[in-house]
């Protein structure tokens, strides 16, 4: 029962404070497209989110039964990450012994990054429970080969590319350990290299017709999707473990126990090893060539990690090894209130949607309209008053399509702003950043509109945003 104390241990750490942050962009984007019907969710995936829409029809479900509040948004990543923790000190009693399996999982517990992406409604807590959960089930059908062992694997395999195709770098590692499974100690000596590949070959076979329609489809919407990416630096790689701790103290101490655990495994490290290099070398590679390369994209490397710092602190006594894993998560205590606080990166330019939502709700009256500028921003202002107004939010005077009826992440606004706003009392306008004067931060005939019909009554200034109140 090495797993129940890691997982419990990763339950009650991630449910602390679990809706304090109140849900950033890629959360408000998880809200928009889960709750839309199944058909708006179609449209979507065929216009710019098709990697993410099984995701997003998971959510579609879960959001039907459990409501859209924050804890109901982010719990599923809870569960997940717990189940992740779990199977991480299962695999690694397999691969190693039970301490070093107890012992990773405590450290994967106590990381800042289990905490930030299960308190994240986005599919990386999932894709990585599913990660260890196929390589479990590779070890599982290596070690006592059998079709329904194998089809778990191919069922699980196939589950993690639909949840997250970068995770499918695993491909790579696993190959390996195929290949490398008598020296490995993971299968029966009479059970040859051919057998091996003639079963694992179709077991990997669905996962990679399930997700070519996808690869194929997001290819084209990558220009969409992420504009906002660059290609890959050096730099980038050495950034990479604090990026996916979400500490730089402790993905350092992270990266430097997992090599002395590496050495200590020898041949045996062959496969957690894999699972780590392999998925991040796969992305620097493209990222170099196309804009790919984003850490949380890797998260599900991090519980491979925290095998190979397990085998090395199995080699302590109990007790000392327990005060490291302690260590560790005091060393990331500072981060860990940080992330509670807001999820934005960088987090010392939180974006307040909830503030300028209780500004707007003690102020409205009747017939008021709400402008956003700019409205076609990944910060998706629109979708951050609605989140926290929901019907009670002012009229968008300026919305001629929703984003359900266009399948995106965007509304179409009005091509003629003074005709739209024609006959409106008061305006809200909410900006982008700080402005002293935020009409005059608003571009083009939006702005124009704006000023020539209306004067500034009040200015708010919230993190990240400005929200003004306009009269006629």
């Amino acid at each position: 029962m090495t797993w129940v104390a890691p997982a419990l241990l990763t339950l009650v750490i991630t449910t602390v404070g679990l809706d304090r942050a109140q849900p950033w962009r890629d959360e408000l984007a998880t809200w928009s497209a889960s709750t839309r019907s199944v058909g708006d969710l179609v449209r979507l995936a065929g216009t710019i989110d098709a990697a993410t829409g099984p995701y997003y029809l998971l959510m579609h479900g879960w959001l039907a039964l459990a409501g859209d509040s924050v804890i109901a948004l982010r719990l599923p990543s809870v569960l997940a990450m717990t189940g992740a923790a779990a199977l991480t000190a299962v695999l690694a009693r397999r691969l190693v012994d039970a301490r070093a399996g107890l012992l990773a999982g405590l450290l994967f517990a106590v990381l800042p990054g289990t905490s930030r992406y299960a308190q994240e409604a986005r599919p990386y807590a999932l894709a990585t429970l599913l990660a260890v959960l196929a390589t479990l089930l590779l070890a599982e059908a290596l070690r006592r080969p059998g079709w329904g062992r194998w089809a778990w694997y191919a069922a699980v395999l196939a589950a993690l590319g639909l949840t997250h195709l970068i995770a499918l770098t695993l491909l790579a590692p696993h190959a390996l350990a195929v290949l490398a499974a008598h020296r490995l100690g993971l299968t029966p000596t009479t059970d040859g290299p051919d057998r091996r590949r003639w079963r694992w070959v179709p077991a990997v076979l669905p996962a990679l017709i399930l997700v070519a329609p996808l690869v194929v489809i997001g290819r084209s919407q990558r220009g969409r999707q992420l504009n906002w990416v660059h290609l890959v630096r050096p730099d980038d790689l050495t950034a990479l473990p604090g990026g996916l701790t979400q500490s730089s103290v402790v993905g350092g101490v992270l990266v430097g126990v997992a090599l002395l655990g590496a050495a200590r495994l020898g041949w045996r490290a062959l496969l957690p090893g894999g699972a780590v290099l392999l998925p991040v070398l796969l992305l620097f590679a493209a990222g170099a060539v196309v804009p790919l390369w984003v850490p949380r994209y890797l998260l599900f490397v991090v519980p491979f990690a925290c095998l190979l710092a397990g085998a090395a602190l199995a080699t302590a006594p109990l007790p000392g090894a327990l005060a490291l894993v302690a260590v560790a998560g005091l060393l990331g205590l500072p981060d860990q209130a940080a992330l509670r606080r807001t999820h934005e990166w960088p987090r010392s330019a939180p974006i307040d949607y909830q503030g300028v939502a209780r500004i707007v709700a003690a102020g409205q009256q009747p017939g008021d309209a709400v402008v956003y500028s700019p409205r076609h921003s990944w910060l998706f202002l629109d979708l951050g008053l609605e989140y926290h107004l929901r019907g009670e939010r002012p009229r968008d005077a300026l919305e001629v399509e929703g984003q359900a009826r266009r399948g995106d992440l965007w509304a179409a606004e009005c091509d003629r702003p003074a005709e739209c706003l024609a006959g409106v009392p008061r305006v809200w306008l909410v900006v982008t950043g700080r402005h002293v004067d935020p009409v005059a931060a608003v571009p083009g005939a939006k702005g124009a509109a704006l000023r020539d019909g209306f004067t500034v009554q009040r200015v708010w200034q919230r993190p990240g945003l400005t929200v003004a109140l306009l009269s006629r």
